[in-house]
């Protein structure tokens, strides 16, 4: 397949959408098997109790559930507060949930509590970005001061309406979510599923086409890409390979050269495997400590390895950071949470 194509269909009975870049599996959303809360969800929450040795404190959640707020200044225990769910929980531990909002749509994002009218970086017209200027100051016109908004790349070449149809949508959500903290824990506001998160955030740039009958998932191949993700082995070019293994501490990644024994093939299988990496961890729902065991090569070339590995990660929108070698020779990064574990999604 050629292009960049968005694929929408179901697995298991739960909605399901791939998206697809030259053949590529780039991104791939699965709805949970139950009501797990999905990232992004908003709740209005009652503050528990602080943890100061973790500098943070529990929240209470509907349904029993407790959440983790990696804030105490100005919170005290029972005070009604509003959360928005980070990344999934790890088993056995809190929800992870912040009090910096986002109200995010496909054209418009409000921020509660960030005031100002910002326009993506990605829009480089200057014509474009005036355009934009006005149409997000005639939006927020007599909204909370405390109301800021976002608008994202897709506005570049959207319809003038349509964008401000949006703005509007999420400024009203965001005010009445802001208005509403009376009462016992709830939920709120719901975080996308499936189809809902990819009309948001994959059309932009506009894809080449989009598929959404049932059956679709087989008939362009999305099983099959879906399928090799089961696997802890990535096949590089080459014969090379890596293997991907989650534990309960850490993920370790492990890169083999294969049946290539040229001078070369350790610092080719290293940089092929640094250049999937972020899609990889991404597509698995991977993160926490993460532990790479490349190929063994002469440390002069882990400058090289360096440089791949932060122009990698710079397009990942996701909380990464790269701490470098250890004294073993091993890579280590971190990666924040910001989705279910793909192997609690498959059937």
């Amino acid at each position: 397949m050629k292009g960049r194509i968005v694929v929408l269909d179901h697995l298991d009975g739960r909605g399901a959408a791939a998206l697809i870049v030259d053949g590529q599996l780039i991104e791939l959303a699965i709805d949970p098997k139950d009501d797990t809360p999905l990232p992004g969800a908003i709740y209005r929450a009652i503050a528990d109790r602080p943890m100061k040795g973790q500098g943070g404190m529990f929240v209470k959640l509907p349904g029993g559930l407790s959440g983790f707020l990696r804030q105490t200044e100005g919170v005290a225990p029972g005070q009604r507060i509003l959360v928005q769910v980070s990344g999934p929980a790890e088993a056995g531990k809190a929800l992870p949930v912040t009090s910096r909002l986002t109200v995010k749509s496909r054209f418009a994002i409000v921020t509660p509590g960030a005031p100002g009218l910002n326009i993506s970086r990605r829009i480089k017209d200057e014509d474009t970005r005036a355009r934009l200027a006005d149409l997000a100051a005639a939006g927020m016109t007599g909204a909370d001061p405390a109301l800021g908004l976002i608008l994202r790349s897709s506005c570049a070449d959207a319809d003038p309406a349509v964008i401000a149809e949006d703005i509007s949508a999420m400024r009203q959500l965001a005010e009445a979510v802001l208005g509403d903290l009376q009462g016992d824990a709830e939920l709120l506001v719901d975080g996308p599923l499936a189809h809902d998160l990819a009309f948001r955030d994959w059309l932009d740039p506009v894809p080449d086409a989009i598929h959404s009958e049932a059956g679709d998932f087989a008939a362009l191949g999305v099983l099959e890409l879906i399928d090799a993700l089961g696997s802890p082995r990535v096949d590089l070019p080459g014969g090379a390979h890596l293997w991907i293994e989650p534990t309960r501490a850490l993920v370790a990644v492990d890169v083999n050269t294969g049946p290539d024994t040229s001078p070369a093939a350790s610092l080719k299988a290293n940089v092929a495997a640094a250049r999937d990496l972020p899609r990889q961890l991404r597509l698995r729902g991977l993160g926490g400590q993460i532990v790479v065991d490349f190929a063994p090569l002469p440390k002069k070339d882990r400058a090289i390895l360096d440089q791949v590995l932060r122009a990698a990660f710079k397009g990942e929108g996701n909380e990464t950071h790269l701490a470098g070698w250890t004294a073993l020779g091993l890579y280590e990064l971190t990666r924040r949470r910001d989705r279910l574990a793909l192997s609690d999604l498959l059937p």
